[in-house]
């Protein structure tokens, strides 16, 4: 009695604290921390996460089985590398997603929301002038969210997000050309303003344009070459 009372109580702790782990290390993932070809060492992620091995091998395994990352014989976990083809696939994927959860989201936002668009637009102008990429991508986020569920989808975030889980350890290399933060916000700046006249269509092209001129930077720099 005394064991089946305990395995109750304990068991949904532990799988919290389980979650909580693999949805801290998909974070990071998603957002850039690990590099393309990186190996994730257990110890190495346990120590800066400040937890214990077995949970962390065990959120490895399942960002695995998702593909976020892939399993090197006898070396453990690495974050993939993307072939241009692989590449030129996802962007058309993300294009094609983002830009319907954009449209449909764009009549559903409250006034309040396009408002905290158009701070956040120019928070990532800012951020931008200050070559402080890692808050411009973190503003970046924020601003896609918030439009994409306002799309009222879940199914649709979710294979939303799944596409930036694949794309995210490439983010940071966004910055490699310095040609890119002049215009990586020109694409955000017409979306408020195609928002505010609740342009659906236009909201769309935005998005669109946002991702395809981000991709074009990306693309010569990411590519495993080997792969093509």
């Amino acid at each position: 009695m005394s064991v089946t009372v305990l395995l109750a109580t304990t068991t949904p702790a532990t799988s919290t604290h389980q979650d909580q782990i693999y949805s801290t290390l998909r974070q990071w993932i998603t957002v850039g921390r690990f590099l393309p070809g990186e190996r994730l060492k257990i110890r190495t992620v346990a120590a800066d996460m400040g937890v214990g091995q077995m949970p962390v091998r065990a959120a490895l395994q399942r960002l695995s089985a998702e593909g976020a990352l892939v399993n090197i014989p006898n070396a453990g976990v690495a974050v993939p590398r993307l072939s241009a083809p692989e590449f030129d696939d996802l962007l058309q994927m993300r294009m094609l997603l983002e830009g319907e959860a954009a449209e449909r989201g764009c009549l559903r936002l409250e006034p309040a929301q396009v408002a905290q668009m158009q701070r956040w637009s120019e928070e990532m102008d800012a951020a931008l002038q200050a070559g402080d990429s890692k808050r411009y991508l973190d503003i970046n986020e924020n601003f896609h969210v918030l439009l994409y569920k306002a799309a009222g989808s879940p199914l649709l975030f979710q294979l939303i997000d799944t596409l930036w889980l694949r794309a995210g350890p490439i983010s940071n290399r966004l910055f490699d050309t310095p040609e890119a933060s002049a215009v990586l916000n020109d694409a955000h700046d017409d979306l408020v303003r195609a928002l505010a006249q609740r342009d659906s269509s236009a909201v769309r092209r935005a998005i669109e344009r946002d991702i395809f001129v981000a991709g074009q930077f990306l693309r010569t720099s990411c590519m495993d070459k080997k792969r093509q």
